[in-house]
């Protein structure tokens, strides 16, 4: 049986489950950070929307980040990267993915998708190398906040009051 995560922000509750049959080195990564309580206290930092420029990136997403950011001296050593390639898996609405910059650099920061996004997934547009994402999970309950979350976009990527992540801990439901 798969884990469950409840992650709990100043917006609500999300629940997601964790496909660690299909994304077991991703998952694990995840729940270390889970785990050690990195992530409590964290925050959606980003949301990028259709309307954001975007001008570096050949395809335009809808995704929030959040974690640990690139700088935060938590981050745990980076994971080899697992493409939707081999884990079959796809970005769909409320997938939960790693966020890179390149092959193997993940570690604690991770996105959800607003929207179906088959640019991120292996073969697609939008990173240079066509390794696409490491998608992970996906939400079952919680879809009204991640709708108010993407309400919350700002003029720039980066949220001027980023959303808080009070815990984020493992479930049974």
């Amino acid at each position: 049986m798969n884990p469950k995560v409840s992650i709990q922000s100043s917006k609500g509750q999300m629940v997601f489950e964790l496909f660690a049959d299909k994304a077991a080195i991703s998952v694990a990564n995840f729940l270390n950070y889970v785990d050690a309580g990195l992530f409590d206290g964290s925050s959606f930092f980003r949301i990028v929307i259709e309307n954001h420029p975007q001008t570096e990136d050949p395809v335009k997403i809808e995704t929030i980040q959040g974690g640990l950011n690139i700088d935060h001296p938590d981050l745990m050593d980076s994971i080899p990267h697992e493409s939707t390639e081999k884990s079959g898996l796809s970005h769909l609405r409320g997938s939960l993915s790693m966020a890179r910059y390149e092959v193997g650099s993940a570690n604690g920061s991770f996105f959800i998708c607003f929207r179906d996004e088959p640019a991120l997934d292996f073969g697609g547009a939008r990173q240079p190398d066509g390794q696409g994402f490491a998608v992970f999970g996906q939400l079952l309950i919680g879809y009204d906040v991640l709708d108010a979350l993407y309400d919350l976009a700002e003029e720039g990527e980066y949220l001027k009051s980023p959303v808080l992540i009070e815990s984020i801990e493992r479930i049974k439901i």
